[in-house]
C-alpha cells in the first residue's frame, strides 16, 4: 500500500526496526539460486581456459548481489503498531505497505539450516492477500526467533485468538497429535514418491550431455569400466547393448526412486499434525523447518490422493485446499501417507465426512469410454492398413492406443459422485486417483461445458468455481448428461 497513513494510525505505531544484521549471511543462498546461471557460466568459461573472463563474471556477479543484499537489509524497515503492520522497503523505488492486523489470518515461521543455526526466523503474514498468489505478501526474512514469538504473540492478542506463553495459537492436546509420521512411514512415503520427471531429466542427460561427462547407463562402455573383468554381471551387461540398455534403465529408475526418498525425508521428517482452537497447526522438516497454521474457516475443500500402487495398499494422502497459502501453493499436505480411517479422524475434527454413505454415489455416462474410442478408431484403422509399410512402429501405435482405451475404461470404472447432504464427493482418475470433497457453501460457481464431439453424444462436464488451492483445485464432474448436469447444478446452487 502506497498510500499514507492516517495522523492516528501513524500514532499508534512503535518504533522502526530492521531485519537481523545476520541477514546479510542467510540472505546469501538465495542470491546463490538466483545466480546460478552466471555461475554456470563462469565455470563453462573456466572450463575453456578463459580464467580471468570467468573470475570477472564471478566476482562482478558475487560483488553486485551482495550490495543488492546490503541495499535491502539498509532500506527496509518495519513498525508494529496497535493495529497493524508497516513494512517500508525500497530504495529507487520505495513502497510503505500496511497489514492491518484484523487481516492477519495467520502468522507462520519457516526456519532453514542457517537460520536453525543462528536462532533466527524467516515469518510470515498470512492475509488474503496471499490467497491471491502474492506469496511475499508480509514477509520478515530473518528476524530473531523471540522477537518472531513475542510479534506473533502481539498479533493474535489483538485479533482476540488464544496465545500461549510462546504465542503459539493453543494446542488442545499438545501430548497426542491428531496425526505423527514415524521415521519408517516417512520412508514409506519417500518409496511412493519416486519421480518420473528425474527419471525422464536424466536420460535426457545421458543422451545430450552423457557421453562428454563420462554417464551414459546406455552404453556398454560404462559398465565395462565399472564392473570387474570377472563379474559375471559384466558378461551380461556387455554380451548385448539390450544388456546395457535395461541395465541403464534399471540404474535410472533407482535414481529416481532414492531422489523421491531423499526429498520425502527432507521435507516430511518429524511430520506433525495438531489440533488448535482455530484450525491445525502442521510441523515438519529436517533441514528446514516450517510451522504452519491452517485455520479450519479457511478451507474450502479436502483432496485425498492416490495412485494404483498406493491404493493396492491402502494409502491416501490428505490435503487441505484453503485461503491460506502453503509457501507457493494453496493446498496443504496434513497427511502425506495416511490410511482412510486416520483422514477421517482428521476431517471429522473440522466435522467434515471422509466418504458419503454407500448407496449415494453415482456413476458418470458411459459415452466417456465410447466418445474416446470412436475418436481414436481413424487413426487405429490406417495404423491397421499401414502394418506391411510401417511394421513394428503400427503395430506399437495400437499397442498404445489400446493401453489408452484400457486406462480410460479403468478412469470410468472409478469416476462417480455424490451429494450426501451438504457435501459433494467426487471421486475421479485410475493413475491419479483422487477423491475431492467440496461443501455446498464453499462452492462460488457451477459451470456446464461441452465441445462439439461431446456434444454429439450428450454429455457435458460440471465445473466447480472453488476458492483458493493450487494444481488440485480444479473440481470437475465428467460425462454427465445435459439433464444431470442441469439438475445436480440446480440442487448445487439452491
Amino acid at each position: 500500500m502506497n498510500d499514507a497513513a492516517a495522523p492516528s494510525a501513524t500514532a499508534e505505531l512503535g518504533p522502526p526496526e530492521r531485519l537481523h544484521p545476520l541477514y546479510l549471511i542467510t540472505g546469501i543462498p538465495q542470491i546463490v539460486k538466483g545466480a546460478w546461471g552466471l555461475l554456470a557460466g563462469g565455470a563453462l568459461l573456466a572450463s575453456q581456459g578463459r580464467w580471468w573472463i570467468a573470475a570477472l563474471l564471478v566476482v562482478g556477479s558475487v560483488t553486485f548481489s551482495f550490495l543488492s543484499l546490503l541495499i535491502r537489509w539498509l532500506k527496509l524497515e518495519y513498525r508494529v503498531g496497535t493495529h497493524e503492520l508497516r513494512i517500508d522497503s525500497g530504495w529507487l523505488s520505495r513502497t510503505s505497505r500496511a497489514i492491518p492486523f484484523d487481516r492477519v489470518t495467520d502468522v507462520d515461521f519457516e526456519q532453514g539450516p542457517l537460520h536453525r543455526l543462528l536462532g533466527l526466523v524467516r515469518v510470515k503474514l498470512e492475509t488474503g492477500a496471499s490467497a491471491g498468489g502474492k506469496e511475499e505478501d508480509g514477509v520478515l526474512h530473518t528476524i530473531s526467533l523471540d522477537r518472531a514469538e513475542a510479534l506473533r504473540a502481539h498479533i493474535r492478542a489483538r485479533k482476540g485468538m488464544p496465545v500461549t506463553a510462546t504465542g503459539d495459537a493453543e494446542v488442545i492436546d499438545e501430548a497426542a497429535p491428531i496425526f505423527a509420521m514415524g521415521k519408517r512411514r516417512v520412508a514409506t512415503a519417500g518409496l511412493f514418491n519416486f519421480s518420473l520427471a528425474v527419471i525422464a531429466g536424466l536420460f535426457g542427460f545421458t543422451q545430450t550431455l552423457g557421453e562428454a561427462v563420462g554417464f551414459d547407463p546406455f552404453r556398454r562402455s560404462f559398465w565395462t569400466s565399472l564392473l570387474d573383468r570377472a563379474d559375471p554381471v559384466r558378461d551380461l551387461v556387455v554380451a548385448h547393448q539390450i544388456g546395457a540398455a535395461v541395465a541403464g534403465s534399471l540404474l535410472l529408475i533407482l535414481l529416481g526412486v532414492g531422489t523421491g526418498l531423499v526429498r520425502t525425508v527432507l521435507r516430511e521428517h518429524g511430520f506433525r499434525l495438531d489440533r488448535t482452537e482455530v484450525g491445525f497447526r502442521r510441523r515438519r522438516g529436517l533441514v528446514t523447518l516450517t510451522d504452519v497454521s491452517i485455520p479450519a474457516r479457511r478451507v474450502q475443500a479436502a483432496i485425498l490422493a492416490s495412485g494404483p500402487v498406493r491404493r493396492h495398499f491402502g494409502w491416501w494422502v490428505l490435503k487441505l485446499q484453503s485461503l491460506a497459502r502453503d509457501g507457493a501453493r494453496g493446498d496443504h499436505v496434513v497427511a502425506p501417507l495416511v490410511r482412510e480411517e486416520e483422514a477421517g479422524a482428521i476431517l471429522y475434527s473440522i466435522e467434515w465426512p471422509v466418504a458419503p454413505r454407500t448407496e449415494q454415489w453415482r456413476k458418470i455416462s458411459y459415452a466417456f469410454v465410447t466418445s474416446f474410442v470412436i475418436i481414436l478408431l481413424p487413426a487405429a484403422l490406417i495404423a491397421l492398413g499401414t502394418i506391411s509399410l510401417l511394421g513394428p512402429i503400427a503395430l506399437l501405435w495400437l499397442a498404445g492406443g489400446a493401453l489408452a482405451v484400457l486406462v480410460r475404461r479403468l478412469d470410468w470404472k472409478l469416476t462417480r459422485f455424490a451429494l450426501d447432504h451438504d457435501m459433494l464427493f467426487i471421486a475421479t482418475g485410475w493413475w491419479r486417483h483422487r477423491r475431492s470433497i467440496v461443501p455446498r457453501g464453499k462452492i462460488q460457481s457451477v459451470d456446464l461445458t461441452e465441445s462439439w464431439w461431446s456434444r454429439a453424444f450428450g454429455i457435458c462436464t460440471l465445473r466447480l468455481g472453488v476458492a483458493g488451492g493450487g494444481g488440485f483445485s480444479d473440481h470437475h464432474v465428467p460425462a454427465l448428461t445435459r439433464s444431470e448436469a442441469e439438475a445436480l447444478r440446480a440442487e448445487l446452487l439452491a
